[in-house]
């Protein structure tokens, strides 16, 4: 019976400390706010981290700024495609359609970026984002819309070149691609998924990219600044704001590798596509490839820098200035060729019309052979099937 009495006494001691336990918690609970605001506006709490680094402090102000900056000038690009007719069954006669159904009529939607590179409504893109458009609108920051034409565009290096009809617009600078290093901060600034004004920051991975498959002609800056479908168009910026590419594409199975065009590759083309809505380029009238490693020695080279001469073209500049098949081309214009896509670039970028030195190896010696380029448009098929240069 005492030993009952004992186990009721411990029970109701150890309810009443619970009971008193869950008093005094409910009872604090109340004393307290039910979340602290920081002290720097007048908060009850201070923040978590009092002494922040002051680099960290300044380059957060910097992108702030580039934001500020820069954002006014690009612009949100939604394109309507032109009309597209799908029939159920292509092989049969239109007769059946009347038991089968008529052609399907299509529009294609696209999404992309641009930025304004005039006051008086001139603006630059991915010929990809305005290809095939039937219309063109153009969102602004401050949420203005207007529809755009189409001035020019260049499908081989993806650049295009659209106008609206505003005045005294916001202006993008453009810097010098030439000087990027791998490393140097990388900002993005464009409409993501329809997401305005969205900015990413990365580095820059790597720049003189080519033979990724992209474009005909390619010396991409690669990125890690998030790039993705929406983008297209956009500027990629350095840290003083200027645009130093144009962003194109991303690669789609990886993550952090994003494409732009060095502004300064894109500079002459916006200025033909303005000046007259077309791109002329130069020719030469050789078909090219690499250096195969196992003819070096043949050569009297040690690397395999350079463009090997597979085909000369009859009468074409090239032959005309006496370039052989055989040859191998190290220099144009007083650059070093590193590979056949750089010459296609140095080839492309070069006056028409113009006397050019070109330097050669042939058999074992070196030549500086001077030749006239042609118009692209003046190029003859080659007898291989191959891509004239």
């Amino acid at each position: 019976m005492m030993r009952h009495l004992s186990s009721v006494l411990r029970f109701l001691l150890m309810g009443a400390a619970v009971a008193a336990l869950l008093a005094g918690c409910s009872s604090s609970s109340r004393d307290e706010p039910l979340f602290y605001n920081s002290k720097r506006p007048g908060g009850q709490a201070a923040a978590p981290v009092q002494e922040v680094p002051a680099d960290i402090l300044t380059a957060q102000r910097g992108f702030t700024a580039v934001s500020r900056a820069v954002t006014p000038c690009v612009v949100n690009i939604s394109t309507v495609g032109r009309r597209t007719i799908v029939r159920p069954l292509p092989d049969l006669p239109p007769f059946f359609e009347e038991f089968f159904g008529g052609p399907e009529v299509r529009q294609n939607r696209s999404l992309g970026s641009g930025f304004i590179i005039s006051r008086d409504g001139y603006i630059v893109t991915n010929e990809h984002v305005v290809r095939d458009a039937a219309s063109i609108q153009v969102k602004l920051s401050n949420d203005k819309v207007y529809q755009a034409r189409i001035v020019g565009g260049d499908a081989k290096t993806d650049i295009a070149v659209i106008k609206i009809g505003a005045r005294d617009l916001p202006v993008a600078v453009l810097g010098d691609s030439d000087r990027l290093e791998a490393g140097q901060w990388a900002i993005a600034i464009g409409n993501p998924f329809g997401l305005e004004g969205s900015m990413t920051v990365g580095v820059i991975s790597a720049t003189g990219r080519s033979n990724v498959g992209i474009e005909p002609i390619e010396n991409f800056i690669q990125t890690d600044a998030a790039i993705n479908p929406g983008n297209s168009g956009g500027p990629l910026l350095n840290i003083h704001g200027e645009v130093v590419g144009i962003n194109t594409a991303i690669v789609a199975a990886g993550q952090g590798i994003g494409f732009a065009i060095p502004v300064n590759m894109a500079k002459p083309i916006i200025t033909q596509l303005v000046a007259t809505g077309k791109v002329t380029r130069a020719w030469l009238g050789v078909s090219i490839q690499p250096v195969p490693a196992d003819q070096l020695q043949r050569l009297g080279v040690r690397s395999t820098d350079g463009a090997l001469v597979a085909e000369v073209i009859p009468g074409g500049p090239a032959a005309q200035g006496g370039i052989r098949s055989g040859d191998l081309i190290v220099s144009f214009a007083g650059s070093q060729v590193r590979d056949p896509a750089h010459l296609q670039r140095l080839v492309a970028a070069a006056r028409i019309g113009a006397p050019v030195p070109v330097g050669v190896v042939r058999h074992r010696h070196h030549l500086t052979i001077t030749l006239v380029t042609a118009k692209a448009d003046d190029a003859r098929p080659l007898r291989s099937g191959g891509r004239p240069r």
